[in-house]
């Protein structure tokens, strides 16, 4: 069974930088999209990033040009760089992944898999 972990959240002052990270603990080549979302205080989640196995790519509106999500199979691993930090951004992050073969499993089934989530407080 695959888990995600999330990591490289922290405290920034606005208009800094931070890259998180998403292991997983198996392959993600049977998962077809993986995404990032954020919850921050007293907000419903919502989705920030995310890129399809062919690479293509979607933003929330409001950051983009700020945030870039990228994979690498190979390290089972997803990524989001956020630049140009702002207060607003402060939330928990959370790695998402989806698979329609039940992450290799079973053919033809859906499987949604969340990580712990990691905390971004951006804030002077």
């Amino acid at each position: 069974q695959v888990l995600l972990a999330e990591s490289g959240g922290g405290l920034v002052q606005p208009g800094g930088s931070l890259r998180l990270s998403c292991k997983a603990s198996g392959s993600l080549l049977n998962f077809g999209d993986v995404s990032w979302y954020r919850q921050g205080p007293g907000e419903q989640r919502e989705l920030v990033a995310t890129m399809s196995s062919n690479s293509g790519t979607n933003y929330l509106d409001s950051v983009k040009g700020r945030f870039t999500i990228s994979r690498d199979n190979s390290k089972n691993s997803v990524y989001l760089q956020m630049n140009s930090l702002k207060p607003e951004d402060t939330a928990v992050y959370y790695c998402n992944a989806v698979s329609y073969n039940g992450g290799g499993y079973v053919t033809g089934s859906y499987l949604e898999l969340w990580g712990q989530g990691t905390l971004v407080t951006v804030s002077s």
